[in-house]
């Protein structure tokens, strides 16, 4: 038996749920911002660029306290979350596992290359790009989709 179509919000509901997702999505972006693109001038010395997947990741798993690990390896994870539920919302043409796969590598990958060129005391990380759009995924697949398919369901056909 085939499941019937979510049937659509109608258009206030819609447009209320568009504003709050996008408003959410700008406080979203000034977190992200003032996360990853604050200079951190004590930290100069010891940063450096990441070009290989899997090397950050295994210095983070070698500190002695798994406290620190979870911390780096969690709040990188957490940080693309929301990106992953708003984005459906805000945009409904992102819906989709494989464009909301893309279009947060490409925004992570834009974030991690201006924290590398143009913040002092940060670095270029591909394990960043990659665990912040393994949040994304998460945060699509547990709610976003569901949230964009209630938001913007297709219509029936006539």
């Amino acid at each position: 038996m085939a499941r019937a179509a979510p049937r659509p919000l109608p258009l206030p509901l819609r447009l209320l749920a568009m504003v709050c997702a996008f408003a959410v999505m700008v406080v979203f972006a000034v977190v992200l911002a003032r996360l990853t693109l604050q200079p951190s001038p004590a930290s100069e010395a010891l940063t450096h660029t990441n070009l290989r997947p899997g090397r950050s990741l295994r210095a983070y798993l070698d500190q002695p306290a798994l406290r620190d690990a979870v911390r780096q390896i969690g709040g990188n994870i957490l940080l693309g979350v929301p990106f992953g539920v708003l984005a459906p919302v805000v945009a409904p043409r992102t819906r989709g596992f494989l464009r909301v796969l893309v279009l947060t590598a490409v925004v992570m990958l834009l974030v991690e290359v201006a924290q590398g060129l143009l913040v002092t005391g940060r670095a270029f990380d591909i394990d960043d790009v990659i665990l912040n759009t393994g949040g994304a995924l998460t945060g699509y697949l547990l709610v976003g989709r569901r949230l964009g398919r209630t938001v913007h369901a297709r219509r029936p056909k006539a």
